[in-house]
C-alpha cells in the first residue's frame, strides 16, 4: 500500500485497530465562482483528454445561467463547518482541512497546510457515497499525486474512511425527503398507485461501472456503483411504504440516470431521467418524486439537470413533480460523517458498525483493482491494495 497509515497498511478490508489521526481532510470536487473562471475550471475536470474550448463551452452555459457560480465550493464551507463543529462537540480534537481536485483550494494546498502544522496522519472524506472511478478511486489517486508532487508524502499519510453510501447518517434525508414527498401528494389526492419515485444519478462510462467495486465480487449489471444506489433505494423504500398507507405494492419507484457527458458511440448508463419523465403518463402517473440518490448536496448536475430540465420534461408532459433534498448538512448527516471519523480512531469492529443495507459495512482499504479507469489504466493511489 501506498501512503497508509501504520494500522492501514496490512492492506486488510477494514482497520479494527485505534489510529491516532492527526487530522482530517475534506476531499472535494470543486467548483468555479465567477464567469472568468468557468472555461479554466472545465479544463482542469478534462485535463489530459484534449477536448477544446468550444466544446467546454457547450457544457459552460449550465454554469454561466447561475452567474459562473457552481454551488459546491459554499455548500463544502457550510459542511466543513458544520463537521467542525461536531467533531469539537465529541472532543476529538481533529481540525479539518479542506482541498478540491478541480479548484481552489485545491488539495495541494490542504495537504501542504496540513504538513507545515505538523499534521501528518490524515483521514480523508471525499463528498462522494458510492464506488466508481470518479466519486472514489480518482480521490485515491489525487493523494498519491499530491503526496508526490508536494513531497509531503515523506512525512504525510493519508486513509480515507469508507464509501458511506448504506450509513444511516446519509440515508436517512432521502428518507425523510422522500416521505414527506409522497404524503404532499396524497394530501394533494393523488393516489399513491399514480405516484412515480425517480432515484436519480449521475450517469458514468459502463465500461467503468462494471469494474466498480472489488474485481472479485459480480454485482450484476453495473457493477457495485449500481447495486449500491439499487440497494439504498431499497431501503428507502421500504420506509416509505411503512409510513403511508396503502402506498405498498402500489407506489413503484426507478433507479434513472443523468447529467451523460460522453460521446454517443460510449454506453453509459440508462435510462436517462428525461426520457423516463417523458413515458410516465403513458404509465398512468400523475405526479413524479426525483430524488438526487446520487449527491450529498445540490452540485450544478442537481440545480440544471434536476431542478430545471427534469422539471421542464415534467411540465411538458403535464404531471406534478418534486424534487427532495439533498442531505447538504443536515445534522444526521454531518453526525454520520463524524461517526465514519470515530469508526477509525477508535478501530471499531467491522461487526459493529452501522449500515442499512446487505453490501455495507463497505471497506475501509480499497481492494485490488477496484474502480479502474478504463481509459487511462491503474495509476498510483493512496488508501488502498495495488494495483
Amino acid at each position: 500500500m501506498l501512503f497508509a497509515s501504520p494500522a492501514a497498511s496490512s492492506g486488510a478490508p477494514h482497520v479494527e485497530t485505534p489510529v491516532a489521526y492527526d487530522a482530517v481532510l475534506l476531499a472535494g470536487f470543486g467548483g468555479p465562482e465567477g464567469q472568468d473562471d468557468v472555461i479554466p475550471f472545465l479544463r482542469n475536470v478534462t485535463r489530459g483528454r484534449g477536448i477544446p474550448d468550444e466544446r467546454l463551452e457547450e457544457v459552460a452555459h449550465h454554469y454561466r445561467h447561475f452567474d459562473g457560480i457552481s454551488p459546491i465550493n459554499a455548500q463544502n464551507r457550510a459542511l466543513k463547518a458544520a463537521l467542525e463543529a461536531e467533531i469539537a462537540r465529541r472532543g476529538l480534537g481533529l481540525p479539518v482541512y479542506w482541498g478540491n481536485r478541480n479548484w481552489s483550494p485545491y488539495l495541494e494546498e490542504a495537504v501542504s497546510d496540513a504538513a507545515a502544522a505538523g499534521d501528518t496522519t490524515l483521514l480523508a472524506v471525499a463528498t462522494s457515497a458510492y464506488s466508481s472511478f470518479s466519486s472514489c478511486r480518482q480521490y485515491r489517486e489525487d493523494f498519491a499525486r499530491v503526496l508526490t508532487e508536494t513531497g509531503a508524502g515523506a512525512s504525510v499519510t493519508i486513509d480515507k474512511v469508507r464509501q458511506f453510501f448504506d450509513h444511516p447518517g446519509f440515508v436517512e434525508p432521502f428518507v425523510t425527503g422522500v416521505r414527506d414527498a409522497v404524503q404532499a401528494f396524497v394530501a394533494q389526492d393523488v393516489d399513491p398507485s399514480a405516484i412515480q419515485v425517480l432515484f436519480s444519478t449521475h450517469s458514468i462510462p459502463s465500461a467503468d461501472a462494471e469494474r466498480s467495486g472489488p474485481r472479485d465480487v459480480d454485482f450484476g449489471e453495473g457493477g457495485a456503483y449500481a447495486a449500491q444506489h439499487r440497494a439504498v433505494a431499497e431501503v428507502v423504500m421500504d420506509a416509505v411504504y411503512a409510513a403511508v398507507p396503502g402506498s405498498a405494492g402500489v407506489l413503484d419507484w426507478e433507479l434513472v440516470y443523468q447529467s451523460r457527458s460522453g460521446p454517443p458511440t460510449q454506453p453509459w448508463l440508462e435510462p436517462d431521467v428525461n426520457d423516463v419523465i417523458a413515458e410516465l403518463p403513458g404509465r398512468g402517473v400523475e405526479a413524479v418524486v426525483i430524488v438526487p440518490l446520487g449527491f450529498v448536496s445540490d452540485h450544478m448536475e442537481v440545480l440544471w439537470d434536476l431542478d430545471t430540465e427534469a422539471m421542464e420534461s415534467a411540465q411538458e408532459v403535464g404531471i406534478r413533480a418534486v424534487r427532495t433534498p439533498t442531505p447538504g448538512v443536515d445534522p444526521a448527516y454531518v453526525a454520520g460523517l463524524v461517526d465514519l471519523i470515530e469508526e477509525r480512531v477508535n478501530g471499531t469492529p467491522a461487526s459493529e458498525r452501522p449500515h442499512e443495507t446487505s453490501l455495507g459495512p463497505w471497506f475501509d482499504v480499497c481492494r485490488p483493482g477496484c474502480c479502474e479507469n478504463v481509459r487511462a489504466g491503474f495509476k498510483p493511489a493512496a488508501s488502498g491494495v495495488l494495483p
